[in-house]
């Protein structure tokens, strides 16, 4: 909404300059977008008269012009404009004036005629953006001598105020000037608005069929009127200020009464119409073409304007091109309506519309503004296009109109709100000034709420009233009152977003799938499994929750192989649901998929796939962030959606926590997939436990290491050999490594050499060769008695 501020102030005056009345505004909770000058700076330019035109003796295309410019002789001045004639009032810059981008006015020669000066066109004075193809013309009535710029006002601005939407109130002078007097104690002094006396007794028939969206419309037959009459310029130069152009003088004066009043209005051509105007729903398949052109098919949800021939216009939108005016147009209805908020909202959306009466009528319309307008805007026509009024057609379903709204507001619970408890005098007078009847009662106000302010109807919305105009700046600050004791923070955890941190710095990008998977994709991975099924779906692929995040990531994985993304590494953080509803256990788990090569493509780069041990790596350098890697087991074990030969159960402190496999050859086949995958999915409670480091003295004395080569059968675990081995090496062991595993020449077939470095290390002394040859010698006796493990060579 802009307006301009010497059109605000005929209505309301505070002694505030312009921004601090801004200030004030958006204080008040409507915001201040903009401040502009109405006009670029110029001076030296006065209101003179063409006295004398007589064409360039050496130029056909200009004109030699005397003008009065108040200082007493003629002045001539070559002018170029087609439009200048004898006896027209114009803007003329003297010699010596400057105008709009620092340019000053010389005297000079033109083809050999002098020029004392320059008569001026709205483009050359900063009025317009375009360039004009004119001089700009005066009414006959301006002074001439008197400076241009006083007399038309220019030293004026334009505020643009961004509304919210349930301040629809505001969207025009009249409610901006009701605010700024409300906010400032001062009376609102608004245009008199009169009843128009009919001249003739025609009217034209009105019926509304539907008046639950339409419960109010008002019309009357306005003869004779002269649509080729200049819009005057007061009002040309307010609807610039507003940002609206002119166009001729009727729909001039329904935006001037729009901007002023905010009651969107609409003129037909009486002559387009025929029969009667019918407010009904559009017929499926009707058609329309609009003022701007645009030809549209209407849908059966769509409110219309009609005649008995078909539709003239969209309600509340935007008119059509056969039934507007024209400068052929003699006689035309004008109707003003209100139409309801739900009637009209998106209905300008939907064919790709915005105009500024659907703007207000989503909003929300006075439904008592109806008459005043259709009167205020009559007067006006009169006033400058003439004509003969007929008298108001009004239909008007009263039982369709929004009723009286009282609303009770509580002192008690306006003090509680604003943490200050206010005068009663004070409320009263707020409540008043915002155009409430007030009775005071016992407990505090019952308030009856004007028709203009639909956004009222709790006692919320009184308190936020009294809060905005008494000033939010000066209620008391109020702190929390609450305990503000630290809470206990759990060092030993690893804080899932480390965990993130952690998958992202290896490559991975986080995933978020829907809570609700396919059943069938469920079944293909966990047949045997119970999870809630959805009774009312959004979609028949997402209609029972996800007893695993494994379907979820093999969807993802899918997507992203169908664009062509043939390495991908994903990880996922969630819920799984199991159980029925009346037992279902909710756990957060963290899950990974991986597939394609090793490393990103590139030169330096290798091409291998990426495989088992890759998965189980990442997956360790989450263990390890929890400091007990010792705590954790990986055992062989079957999943139905894992490969029978890679797949493995992990266990937490002897407790199953999860699983990490390759994708089930199966479910490849029945998804489609020709690509391997690998998957692990962990309970985030096991994943975020661990204990707190504790510092341990340094040894001053040397390591001993001793590297062990045992040759145990194929199918025997590893984890196995070095559980045995640790039991045995004794308190002082400090590090147990596998640094090879081999098979081949020099190895019995149907067995594997796993070669190990064990490093001991006493805090107090130096070991001897005795004590690290019995612990060597009792390691290898107990490998051999529970595992049948010989050292090799």
């Amino acid at each position: 909404m802009k307006f301009s501020e010497q059109w605000l102030r005929e209505w309301v005056s505070p002694q505030l300059g312009v921004q601090a009345l801004a200030d004030q505004i958006t204080m008040a909770g409507l915001e201040v977008d903009a401040i502009e000058p109405v006009a670029a700076l110029f001076s030296g330019v006065v209101i003179a008269e063409v006295v004398a035109k007589v064409p360039h003796p050496d130029a056909d295309k200009l004109n030699v012009c005397q003008v009065l410019d108040g200082s007493g002789e003629p002045v001539q001045v070559v002018c170029g404009a087609a439009n200048v004639a004898v006896g027209q009032k114009v803007p003329f810059a003297r010699v010596g004036a400057v105008l709009p981008g620092d340019f000053t006015i010389r005297q000079a020669k033109l083809r050999g005629v002098e020029s004392r000066g320059m008569i001026c066109s709205a483009s050359e004075l900063g009025l317009e953006e375009e360039t004009s193809p004119g001089i700009l013309e005066l009414p006959l009535e301006a002074p001439a001598g008197e400076d241009f710029r006083a007399w038309m006002g220019l030293d004026d601005n334009t505020i643009e105020v961004d509304l919210t939407p349930n301040r629809g109130d505001c969207l025009s002078l009249k409610g901006l000037a009701r605010e700024v007097g409300v906010l400032n104690r001062l009376p609102v002094v608004s245009p008199s608005v009169m009843p128009v006396p009919a001249t003739h007794d025609d009217t034209f028939p009105v019926r509304v069929e539907d008046a639950e969206r339409c419960p109010r419309y008002i019309g009357r037959l306005i003869k004779g009127v002269d649509v080729t009459t200049a819009t005057p310029l007061w009002m040309v130069e307010r609807l610039r200020r507003s940002g609206v152009r002119s166009i001729d003088p009727v729909v001039d004066i329904t935006n001037y009464v729009m901007l002023e009043l905010g009651q969107p209005l609409h003129a037909f051509d009486r002559a387009n119409l025929h029969d009667g105007v019918v407010v009904r729903l559009a017929r499926e398949g009707e058609r329309l073409v609009l003022l701007d052109g645009q030809e549209i098919t209407l849908s059966a949800s769509t409110l219309v304007i009609a005649d008995e021939r078909g539709p003239l216009a969209i309600a509340g939108v935007m008119g059509g091109e056969d039934s507007g005016v024209s400068t052929a147009t003699q006689d035309i209805f004008l109707e003003a309506a209100y139409f309801s908020p739900l009637a009209v909202a998106g209905q300008a959306r939907a064919y790709g519309l915005h105009t500024d009466a659907s703007h207000r009528f989503e909003r929300g319309v006075d439904p008592q503004l109806t008459v005043d307008a259709i009167e205020r805007a009559t007067a006006l026509l009169l006033q400058i296009t003439g004509g003969e009024p007929g008298p108001l057609v009004d239909a008007t379903s009263q039982a369709q109109l929004p009723g009286e709204r009282e609303v009770t507001l509580r002192s008690s619970r306006l003090e509680q709100a604003l943490v200050k408890a206010l005068p009663e005098e004070e409320v009263t007078d707020i409540l008043v000034r915002l155009g409430m009847t007030v009775d005071i009662t016992e407990s505090g106000w019952q308030a009856r709420v004007p028709s203009w302010r639909f956004d009222i109807s709790i006692e919320e919305d009184l308190i936020e009233e009294i809060a905005r105009i008494h000033g939010y700046n000066r209620l008391p600050v109020r702190r929390p009152s609450a305990r503000l004791a630290l809470r206990p923070d759990h060092e030993a955890r690893t804080p899932l977003a480390r965990l993130r941190r952690q998958m992202v710095a290896r490559g991975y990008q986080e995933a978020v799938t829907y809570s609700f998977v396919a059943p069938e994709l469920q079944q293909a991975m966990l047949p045997d499994v119970v999870s809630p099924r959805l009774a009312n779906p959004i979609s028949s692929d997402l209609s029972v929750m996800r007893a695993s995040l494994f379907p979820g990531l093999v969807r993802a994985l899918e997507h992203n192989l169908n664009r062509q993304q043939s390495r991908v590494r994903l990880f996922e953080a969630g819920l799984v649901f199991r159980g029925d509803l009346d037992d279902l256990q909710q756990t957060p788990m963290l899950g990974a998929l991986v597939c394609g090569s090793r490393e990103p493509e590139g030169w330096a780069g290798g091409r291998e796939k990426v495989d088992f041990f890759d998965l189980k790596g990442d997956l360790e350098s989450l263990i390890a962030m929890g400091g007990e890697a010792d705590a954790w087991r990986f055992e062989p074990g079957e999943h139905p959606s894992l490969h029978p030969g890679q797949s493995a159960r992990i266990l937490y402190r002897g407790e199953a926590v999860g699983w990490i496999g390759a994708l089930h050859p199966g479910v490849k086949a029945a998804l489609g997939l020709k690509t391997d995958a690998l998957l692990f999915e962990v309970r985030q409670d096991a994943l975020v436990r661990g204990v707190l480091p504790a510092f341990v003295p340094l040894s001053r004395h040397p390591e001993v290491r001793r590297d062990l080569a045992f040759l145990i059968k194929e199918e025997q675990p590893v984890q196995a050999l070095l559980d045995c081995v640790r039991e045995k090496a004794g308190q002082w062991l400090e590090e147990l490594r596998l640094f090879d595993v081999y098979q081949g020449k020099g190895v019995t077939e149907g067995y594997k050499s796993i070669a190990l470095g064990l490093t001991w290390q006493h805090p107090s002394r130096t070991l001897n060769d005795e004590e690290i040859n019995q612990l060597v010698d009792a390691i290898v006796a107990e490998s051999h008695q529970h595992l049948g493990a010989e050292l090799r060579g």
